[in-house]
């Protein structure tokens, strides 16, 4: 699941201190950070039939460097989107990511594909109360309509509705969303030779410089 990195329209809650077109430049790392681990996941022998998905509120674009197939996102409340989502592979084995963890390795979704063969589900924590990953043995839609997002209990509710649907569910590692500028410097430290840490790091600098620049004159 992922957003167009528009200016104003993708991480606002990045802004300030960053500016929208900074935020902007941030999702669009992570979200490439993101399809790397995807793809290298799809290339591994081993890895079983993976199937690539980008499910996109917004358009395609020369930011999208990695090919993927790429589907609209459904309208409606975020619950909705995700519930369709699932939908699309209704019945089928399916894994559903953000595009907010650049941290992601392709051995965490390697882990989370293993543990989907034998359980009926997948849960991935978020450190804020949401979460970063969510797969279904069984594609259901219904497991997810209904429950209210970004919210610090959505990951709970999510949690209890798969398990009052008498789901076994496996857990997967608690990762921190990049929701804020904490956020950001904590995911590039995780992972510093990233697309994100080079984003990132490309706009401290630039900020240095420019406040240099300032004293100077």
């Amino acid at each position: 699941m992922a957003k167009e990195p528009v200016p104003g329209r993708v991480k606002t809650r990045l802004t300030p201190p960053f500016t929208p077109e900074q935020a902007a430049a941030l999702a669009e790392a992570a979200l490439a950070d993101t399809l790397d681990a995807v793809s290298r996941l799809a290339g591994r022998t081993g890895a079983g039939m993976v199937r690539p998905v980008l499910v996109l509120d917004g358009a395609p674009g020369p930011w999208l460097r990695v090919p993927v197939e790429t589907v609209p996102q459904a309208s409606g409340p975020f619950d909705v989107r995700l519930a369709a989502a699932f939908d699309t592979a209704a019945g089928s084995p399916a894994l559903l990511i953000g595009m907010d963890t650049p941290q992601l390795t392709s051995n965490l979704l390697a882990d989370a594909c293993r543990q989907l063969a034998s359980a009926d589900a997948v849960f991935g924590p978020a450190a804020d109360g949401g979460w970063w990953a969510l797969g279904l043995r069984r594609a259901d839609g219904r497991l997810l309509h209904g429950i209210a997002t970004s919210r610090p209990d959505t990951g709970a509710r999510q949690l209890d509705r798969l398990v009052r649907a008498g789901l076994r569910v496996a857990p997967l590692p608690v990762l921190r969303d990049v929701d804020t500028a904490a956020d950001a410097e904590a995911a590039a430290r995780l992972a510093p030779h990233g697309r994100f840490a080079g984003a990132l790091q490309a706009i401290r600098a630039s900020e240095a410089g420019e406040d240099c620049s300032r004293v100077a004159r």
